[in-house]
């Protein structure tokens, strides 16, 4: 990785007990926002095992407040960040608040972090980096594009909220054109 992309690579204690890959089957980059108040909390998250599997849920890069990126699980391991995708997708999260701590409650669904200019050029960098590394790398999505689900309110039974809203509103989408990655939303799967 160039200089100028410096990573703090940090592997969560279970990515040995991840699943193996193929450079081959990457075809998609999900971007998420962590919604929760900073990185170490991300991590504590991460670190969480709550699969049999003795696994749990993290994507496989971070991009904190700063532009410092710190991977968690390499690229050839599967890591758990968007239901459905996670065989043939590389997860990045941007430090955001986004919902957190009421992430269900009717009256708290407003993302109204911007992401700063450093997340966004570092973001930009990886992923160039991504699409030397990965030739087959095609398409980008949010998670909100993919996991479209709602749940029950947690202020109010009879409403509901959509699970995931990430990288929400404020998410630059149209900076990322440049990239040569095609934006999939829901629907069938190319």
């Amino acid at each position: 990785m160039p200089a100028a992309l410096a990573l703090h690579d940090q592997p969560l204690p279970y990515v040995e007990s991840l699943a193996l890959r193929r450079s081959a089957d990457i075809d998609l980059v999900v971007i998420h926002c962590t919604e929760l108040p900073d990185l170490a909390t991300a991590r504590r998250y991460g670190e969480q095992a709550i699969y049999a599997s003795g696994t749990g849920n993290s994507g496989h890069y971070y991009i904190d407040y700063d532009g410092s990126i710190h991977r968690y699980v390499a690229d050839e391991r599967v890591a758990h960040h968007t239901r459905g995708y996670n065989d043939r997708a590389i997860g990045i999260e941007l430090s955001n608040r986004g919902r957190w701590p009421d992430w269900f409650d009717s009256r708290h669904q407003a993302m109204d972090e911007p992401y700063t200019e450093a997340q966004i050029e570092r973001l930009l960098a990886l992923l160039q980096h991504l699409r030397t590394n990965h030739p087959t790398l095609h398409w980008i999505a949010g998670h909100e594009d993919l996991d479209t689900a709602d749940v029950v309110a947690s202020d109010d039974a009879a409403l509901t909220v959509r699970r995931k809203r990430d990288p929400g509103p404020l998410f630059p989408w149209s900076r990322f054109a440049a990239s040569g990655l095609v934006r999939l939303q829901s629907g069938p799967k190319p």
